[in-house]
C-alpha cells in the first residue's frame, strides 16, 4: 500500500493506493486502486468523502511527476485528505507554475 502526496489545483492531496508505477506516458506516475473508508463506516473527515467522490469510477490516475511531493510505502492506511498547499512545511518542487493569489 502506498501513500501518495501531490499538488492539484493549489491544494495538497494525500491519497492511499494499492498500486503506484511509472506510466507509459513520459513524465507521469500512474496511481491505481485507490483506498478509502467503506461507505458504511463512520466518516471522521469530510475531505476523505470528497476525495472518494472525485476518484469514484477512476481506474487509474496519471499524475505529473513534478506535482508529486512524496510517495511512501506504508503498512497501515490513514485518512485521505486535502489541505491548502500554502499551509504546512511542504515546499513545491522547482518548476511548478507560480501560484495565483
Amino acid at each position: 500500500m502506498y501513500k501518495v502526496i501531490f499538488h492539484n489545483q493549489n491544494k495538497l492531496f494525500e491519497v492511499y493506493a494499492e498500486q503506484v508505477s511509472m506510466s507509459n506516458i513520459f513524465g507521469f506516475v500512474e496511481v491505481s486502486k485507490f483506498m478509502f473508508n467503506e461507505p458504511g463506516q463512520i466518516l471522521l473527515d469530510v475531505a476523505e468523502e470528497k476525495l472518494r467522490h472525485e476518484f469514484e469510477g477512476v481506474d487509474f490516475s496519471l499524475i505529473p511527476m513534478q506535482a508529486i511531493v512524496r510517495i511512501d510505502s506504508v503498512k497501515e492506511r490513514g485518512s485521505a485528505r486535502i489541505t491548502d498547499s500554502a499551509t504546512g512545511n511542504v515546499m513545491p518542487f522547482p518548476g511548478l507554475p507560480p501560484q495565483k493569489n
